[in-house]
C-alpha cells in the first residue's frame, strides 16, 4: 500500500477514536427536549442536510482537493462536538445537529475518493475494506469509551473530549 495512504489510514484511524456513535447525539437531544417524540423528524432533517451538502462536498473536493474538504469536514465535526457540550437549549442543539449533517457532506465522499485516488487499481478492493475497518472499529471503542465518559463525568465532557480527538 503506498505511503501516502498508509498516512491517510493513521490520521483517519485517530480522527475515528473521537467518532462516536450518532445516537449519543440524538441521546443529548432527547434528553433537552424531554423526550424522543421529533427525533425521528430530527433525524430525517439530517439526512436531507446531509445530502445536499453532499453535492456541494463532492464539487469542492473536485476543485480544492480532497484533503482540504476532509480537514474542512473534520473542523465542522469538532465544532459541532463543542456546540454539543457548551449548549443547553433544544433550538442551538437542533442547530448544530444539522450542521452535522454538513460533516457527513464534505467528509464521507471525499474521504473514499481520497482512498480511490491513492490506492493502486490492485489493491481497492482492499483499502475500502481497511477504510470500513477502521471506521468500524473507531467509531465502537470510541462509543465505548464515550459512553464510560457520559456515565462517569456527564455529557459536556463526553462530547468536549470527542471534540478534542
Amino acid at each position: 500500500m503506498p505511503a501516502e495512504l498508509t498516512r491517510f489510514f493513521w490520521i483517519f484511524g485517530l480522527f475515528a477514536l473521537g467518532s462516536s456513535s450518532d445516537a449519543f447525539l440524538l441521546l443529548r437531544l432527547s434528553e433537552v427536549a424531554g423526550g424522543a417524540r421529533h427525533l425521528p423528524l430530527v433525524w430525517a432533517a439530517l439526512h436531507v442536510v446531509k445530502s445536499s451538502s453532499s453535492l456541494i462536498g463532492g464539487s469542492w473536493s473536485d476543485k480544492v482537493g480532497r484533503r482540504n474538504v476532509i480537514t474542512l469536514g473534520w473542523l465542522v465535526y469538532a465544532a459541532v462536538y463543542v456546540g454539543f457540550a457548551l449548549s443547553t437549549t433544544f433550538v442551538a442543539l437542533l442547530a448544530w445537529f444539522l450542521i452535522y449533517g454538513l460533516y457527513y457532506g464534505l467528509s464521507e465522499g471525499s474521504e473514499k475518493a481520497l482512498i480511490a485516488d491513492l490506492a493502486p487499481e490492485s489493491q481497492r478492493g482492499v483499502a475500502f475494506g481497511l477504510y470500513d475497518a477502521v471506521s468500524g472499529f473507531g467509531a465502537l471503542l470510541a462509543s465505548l469509551v464515550f459512553g464510560a465518559v457520559w456515565t462517569w463525568y456527564g455529557a459536556t465532557v463526553a462530547f468536549g473530549f470527542g471534540a478534542v480527538l
